[in-house]
């Protein structure tokens, strides 16, 4: 996979539920890392589920992303390798992290607490013999201060879309959001990827889904759609992703494309 020119930070969101946000997070990010790019992924939801995937410590005294946004601690401190996947770190989320929403509503800057740690961290790490080429940050489902504290720290924005009936459902809203932190607070967030997810190619509603989203969103949406797969799912339980877990399986090779169709869109020179 060709290496981007400067630190590429994505975040992946979508307020609806079960689309596949932290699946997706994760198995891009080691199917990355695992072809040769330097990866960082932010877990920013309270469940934490990205950390678990990563088989990282994040319980309830593990020091992560809610030091980073109320106390104002460094980035650098905090972040952990992920032991199955080299070049993968991660910043884990605790389950103090639930009440970070209302612990930010009196601070000043808060929808930039985010932004100012990673663009201190990306600013050190930029003079490292070998600086992260990704930064993934993996949303709650929600468009609350958490979200927007992600959207205003990235410059691009992935959401994962399922290929279910209602996939379309609250998209404007997410839209609305983006548009939102790009006038008032990040002029340079876009919108450039969208992945299907969950696709069954058997069934009519799949496709329908698929075409609908395609004809919206046009060349934003990857050519490779992840299939619904029960490996994807197993993996979480035993603290993997399906990269490591099942390196041959469809469901792995699909993310292995989506991440290299990613890599790819980013090494084109600018129109």
């Amino acid at each position: 996979m060709p290496r981007p020119t400067s630190t590429r930070v994505i975040v992946v969101a979508n307020q609806k539920g079960g689309v596949g946000k932290t699946t997706t997070t994760v198995n891009v990010a080691a199917a990355m890392a695992s072809h040769g790019q330097r990866v960082l992924v932010i877990d920013l939801d309270p469940q934490g589920n990205a950390s678990t995937a990563l088989n990282v410590e994040h319980n309830a005294e593990t020091p992560g992303v809610y030091e980073v946004l109320v106390d104002g601690q460094s980035i650098t401190s905090l972040i952990q390798p992920c032991p199955d996947v080299e070049d993968l770190d991660v910043l884990p989320a605790s389950i103090a992290l639930a009440g970070a929403e209302i612990e930010l509503v009196p601070m000043v800057a808060r929808e930039t607490r985010l932004r100012r740690a990673l663009d201190e961290f990306l600013a050190a790490n930029a003079s490292e013999e070998r600086p992260y080429d990704y930064v993934y940050v993996d949303c709650p489902p929600s468009l609350g201060l958490l979200t927007v504290n992600a959207l205003a720290a990235a410059r691009e924005v992935m959401i994962p879309i399922q290929c279910e009936y209602y996939a379309l459902e609250g998209l404007s809203q997410l839209i609305k959001t983006v548009e939102m932190v790009q006038e008032q607070l990040n002029p340079s967030l876009n919108l450039s990827t969208i992945l299907l997810t969950m696709y069954d190619a058997r069934t009519r509603l799949s496709a329908g889904v698929a075409d609908e989203v395609r004809a919206y969103f046009s060349d934003r949406v990857l050519k490779t759609a992840i299939p619904r797969s029960v490996r994807i799912s197993e993996a979480p339980s035993y603290q993997q992703t399906v990269i490591t877990y099942d390196p041959s399986s469809p469901g792995s090779l699909s993310y292995l494309e989506a991440a290299r169709e990613i890599a790819e869109a980013g090494a084109e020179p600018a129109a």
